[in-house]
């Protein structure tokens, strides 16, 4: 019980001393569970909804960055951030194809 006690306690710290943070991550998971669902079952919602959680993510992350900055080290955060713009690309390129089946007759 004191082991949960204590993740509990540190996720409350974590969450009431950097609030924007926290949603980040929780977007991201988001995003990480969508899209092993589309893995699972290939159905275009879960990655249009997966690529509008990166994009937020993101977006909050470059916006987080420009107006306080971290201690964390810029290469990361770029990294970070291009990498779920990059998923988002990815994603909505695939959504794409679900939406304009093209068919090629031989």
């Amino acid at each position: 019980m004191r082991h949960w006690q204590f993740w509990w306690r540190t996720l409350m710290f974590s969450t009431q001393h950097n609030p924007p943070e926290s949603i980040e991550c929780v977007m991201v998971l988001l995003t990480l569970f969508l899209f092993l669902s589309w893995i699972r079952q290939p159905d275009w919602q879960y990655l249009a909804l997966s690529s509008s959680f990166a994009i937020g993510a993101a977006a909050s992350m470059w916006v987080r960055e420009t107006l306080m900055p971290s201690p964390h080290p810029r290469v990361w955060i770029v990294v970070a951030i291009s990498g779920l713009l990059f998923y988002s690309l990815y994603a909505f390129v695939n959504v794409a194809d679900y939406a304009l089946p093209i068919t090629i007759r031989s």
